[in-house]
């Protein structure tokens, strides 16, 4: 140590109180701010991207840029699973049964488990593309529900359904609303509706609300 000193021409006494300086507030803060992220990472499944990470933050009282969201993710190495994602098409010309719009492009909810949406949307991960079939809670803009597969099949906005009802507490006569897709269309989709006493809505033909 005493070599190093002399090469870089400070005292040793100098350098060990550099060595014990105290943690600047700014990196305290980063180390608070990254553990949070951490958090909401997992809470989200690793579905969060740096804007939405900086809006679930700014929920959380914190006032961040989004440069230094980005920065911190990228240090503790949190990476979005859904990196890209795209609107999937859905076949809507059969000749199944469709519910009436009874969402209306109303999408505000007063409480949690009162409205909810669901699509399929396809993106593209690390290891290839896959489909998704989410549940949104319109009150707080929560994803409750998600299940992901290689086919974009009823299986898929089934699970998504189930996990949507259980996480939300399974409220009887909260409006689900999805387009006209087969996949929510279909025997097994209206029979899972009627068994969890929630009201059904689609979006007008040709319109996505």
């Amino acid at each position: 140590m005493a070599k190093l000193c002399k090469l870089l021409e400070v005292s040793r006494s100098g350098y060990y109180a550099w060595e014990k300086r105290p943690e600047s507030p700014r990196k305290k803060e980063n180390e608070e701010l990254l553990a949070l992220m951490k958090k909401l990472h997992g809470k989200h499944r690793g579905v969060y991207g740096s804007r939405k990470m900086k809006k679930a933050l700014e929920q959380e009282g914190w006032k961040v840029n989004h440069k230094r969201v980005e920065r911190l993710m990228k240090a503790g190495g949190l990476r979005s699973r859904l990196s890209v994602k795209y609107k999937a098409t859905t076949n809507s010309k059969h000749n199944l049964p469709v519910a009436e719009n009874l969402l209306n492009r109303q999408f505000t909810a007063a409480k949690p488990g009162e409205k909810m949406v669901s699509d399929i949307t396809y993106i593209r991960t690390d290891e290839g593309w896959l489909y998704a079939a989410a549940v949104l809670d319109l009150y707080g803009q929560k994803v409750i529900g998600l299940s992901m597969g290689g086919r974009m099949t009823k299986e898929l906005v089934l699970k998504a359904l189930d996990e949507a009802y259980m996480r939300s507490g399974r409220p009887k006569g909260a409006l689900i609303h999805s387009d006209r897709g087969s996949q929510y269309c279909s025997h097994e989709y209206w029979k899972r509706i009627e068994k969890y006493e929630l009201v059904c809505s689609m979006s007008r033909k040709g319109n996505c609300a």
